[in-house]
């Protein structure tokens, strides 16, 4: 799949085929996200940025607990699900329509959090893009939480190839900057009952 535009027909289709709730990587609560976020120590007043978050329902989970929250997506329908089940709440949410490869941060987040965005960009262009825009949006002493699936996990997903990344490749990719603290296993049961291998690595910005 080549460039912004054949990305976003290819999600917005994906979106106007299925409910949130019923495609592959929904999560009623996504229990490993928050666990790792909550135990980075970030107070309330921190900025978070949900790469790729669509219609997860992560953006509920953390409004909840008072966090000052960014979801972006290349995808304005999944974005559009998200808003109309917030209601009202949504008015507390920046929601950014861009391509994470090449979107420009207008500010610092103290955190940035992506489960299976990266994992999409196959193109070492596409992914060099999206380690630099993550270093543009995190300062020193900023976190970034990448999760996607895990080696030995499936190959792809939705129709698209995905790139299976551990510790070694990540760190190469997103640079000595990037210190490794933690990384954690998830078995995740789609809304038909598979089961995926996800592998979650938590960084700090040195």
């Amino acid at each position: 799949m080549n460039g912004t535009a054949d990305r976003r027909v290819h999600w917005d289709s994906v979106y106007a085929a299925k409910p949130a709730d019923e495609v592959s990587w929904f999560q009623p609560t996504p229990e490993v996200s928050l666990r790792l976020i909550r135990r980075t120590g970030i107070g309330r007043d921190a900025r978070i940025v949900d790469v790729g978050g669509g219609a997860s329902t992560l953006a509920d989970h953390l409004l909840a607990e008072g966090f000052s929250l960014a979801v972006l997506d290349l995808s304005e329908a999944a974005l559009n699900q998200a808003r109309k089940r917030l209601g009202d709440s949504a008015e507390r949410i920046e929601w950014i329509v861009a391509d994470v490869t090449a979107w420009r941060p207008h500010h610092a987040f103290d955190l940035w959090h992506d489960r299976a965005v990266l994992h999409f960009l196959t193109e070492p262009d596409d992914q060099e893009g999206y380690a630099n825009t993550l270093r543009r949006a995190i300062p020193a002493e900023g976190w970034a939480i990448i999760g996607g699936f895990a080696p030995g996990g499936p190959a792809q997903c939705s129709g698209l190839p995905v790139v299976q990344h551990d510790a070694r490749s990540l760190g190469r990719l997103l640079g000595p900057e990037l210190q490794l603290l933690e990384t954690h296993g998830e078995t995740h049961v789609t809304p038909s009952g598979a089961e995926q291998a996800f592998r979650y690595h938590v960084f700090r910005r040195r």
